[in-house]
């Protein structure tokens, strides 16, 4: 058996209110690709920006033993001197420089206080033979797809004589040939001693290439999975990544009857043009009146681009198919248009999309039916306050006034604001992505409450949701998304985790 190369020991680390690791023990053999798998929110991404250095030395517990010295990183520049290098789903390269200027971008080749550029472009189609990337150095990296940028990404790491590559979900925005070539180049990368450690939610490509597996599950380790022992199975891992029961957090409903159909789409598609592909392959979904229907489905599945394409496009999608509105075909151009149809959407990033953190509740529960609250174009403060109020009452707001700030509040008072402001458009389907994110448990079982409440009033939902247990407790229908497809539908009576975690890894 080979010495480890990275032992990480006892490692806890928590944010505001939120314990992220507690006490994880992982450990890596010199030479192997090794996978880091888990639920979205089970820690991966978290454990790795501590080794890496985003999280510094002092920010958290335990201890990072790499090549058998206990490591102090204060800042990425450290875990990159030692020889460590982190890839993330969200690829850093400067798309309007050259191939061979990303490649050494920080590490530049010098010659006294000069860039050596004729060195660089020999020493970057070195690196670009050893990835097996076939393209001129000298073209910018916006006119490459996806899939080669990432090789790219791989490219600069190998500058830098990295001894341990972290990728970070690095097939999510690939298609199958390119990700089938990313697999096989880290097999040769381990051929030539580099070792990997791999985050993925695509159980079969970790089935593929993993010589281990680590499990983790609410921020700590649940066990190291062995393929030379016939250990890394499907079953096994799905065993592993949701072995935990529903717990009480669920407000019962006894009412479940249903209406007519409020929303149906048939072979509805999205093609996003950035992207080169579509996002959204050919869905058929419906949803009834005073049903909750979630979507389940791991991280770049298609879920929230679903629900863009349906709630007036406004990432200007090309879509396909057909979309019927209680009953009658519909087409928006708007966001505008999806609104006044009755559509709402409650978005996954509050702080970034969904709410103004620097205005007040008043402000931000009004934003999306301005109409409502004036008269003759100008806002009726009066009337704006007393809505606010309203909302501040029902969802139980905890502030000291509507003029609160709502960047002051906790992340639960402001999901509730963000809901309130959708729910005075008055909708008859509301889309909920990631409703309870970075709320606690309190919270949560609010948001439910609310959402049960609506539901007996008439309204229909579909909740996108990464939690399962979130899922099960909380929808009367399950469809399951992978790839953009939906690859399962299943009723809650028939529905259970292992069952979603299967489709949604398909």
């Amino acid at each position: 058996m080979s010495k480890p190369i990275l032992e990480m020991k006892e490692i806890s680390k928590g944010f505001t209110g939120v314990k992220a690791l507690s006490a994880v023990n992982f450990k890596v053999e010199q030479g192997e690709i090794h996978c880091l798998i888990g639920e979205n929110g089970a820690g991966k991404s978290t454990l790795m920006k501590v080794l890496s250095g985003v999280y510094p030395h002092g920010t958290y517990k335990g201890d990072i033993v790499f090549e058998g010295s206990v490591q102090s990183f204060a800042r990425i520049s450290d875990s990159v001197k030692a020889g460590i290098a982190i890839i993330y789903q969200e690829l850093a390269l400067f798309p309007d420089l050259t191939v061979y200027e990303n490649i050494f971008a920080g590490n530049e080749i010098t010659q006294g206080a000069v860039v050596n550029w004729n060195r660089t472009i020999v020493q970057a189609k070195e690196m670009l033979r050893k990835v097996k990337l076939n393209v001129n150095p000298e073209t910018k990296i916006k006119d490459l797809g996806v899939g080669k940028q990432q090789l790219v990404e791989i490219a600069k790491a190998l500058s830098k004589d990295v001894k341990l590559l972290i990728l970070d979900e690095p097939t999510a925005a690939l298609n199958e040939d390119d990700s089938e070539n990313l697999l096989t180049l880290l097999r040769e990368l381990k051929q030539q001693g580099i070792t990997c450690i791999m985050i993925s939610h695509k159980l079969k490509e970790v089935i593929a290439i993993a010589d281990k597996a680590t499990v983790l599950r609410d921020g700590r380790t649940i066990c190291t999975l062995d393929a030379s022992k016939g250990e890394i199975t499907e079953s096994v891992i799905i065993k592993n990544m949701v072995g935990r029961e529903i717990d009480d957090i669920y407000p019962k409903r006894t009412n479940r009857s249903f209406g007519e159909n409020v929303l149906e789409i048939r072979n509805w598609r999205a093609y996003d043009a950035k992207l080169g592909r579509n996002v959204v392959k050919n869905v058929d979904l419906h949803v009834k009146k005073g049903e909750i229907v979630g979507i389940a489905g791991l991280m770049g599945s298609g879920r929230t681009e679903l629900a863009l394409s349906l709630f007036g496009n406004p990432k200007s999608y090309k879509l396909q198919g057909d979309l019927l509105l209680e009953g009658k075909t519909r087409s928006f151009k708007h966001t505008r248009d999806a609104i006044k149809a009755g559509i709402a959407y409650v978005t996954e990033d509050r702080k970034g999309d969904g709410l103004f953190l620097i205005q007040d509740i008043k402000n931000n529960i009004s934003a999306a039916n301005l109409e409502a609250v004036a008269s003759r174009g100008i806002i009726n403060g009066n009337e704006e306050v007393k809505v606010a109020n309203g909302y501040k009452q029902s969802m139980n707001i905890k502030a000291p006034s509507v003029e609160q700030i709502v960047g002051n509040l906790s992340g639960g008072n402001q999901q509730k604001v963000s809901l309130g402001k959708w729910l005075f458009v008055g909708p008859k389907l509301l889309i909920l992505d990631e409703p309870t994110r970075g709320i606690d448990v309190g919270a949560k079982f609010e948001i439910y409450t609310i959402m049960n409440k609506l539901i007996s009033e008439g309204m229909s939902i579909i909740m996108i949701s990464s939690e399962l247990g979130e899922v099960l407790g909380m929808s009367d229908r399950v469809y399951v998304m992978a790839e953009g497809r939906i690859t399962g539908e299943l009723s809650i009576e028939d529905a259970d985790q292992e069952k979603i975690m299967h489709f949604a890894t398909q």
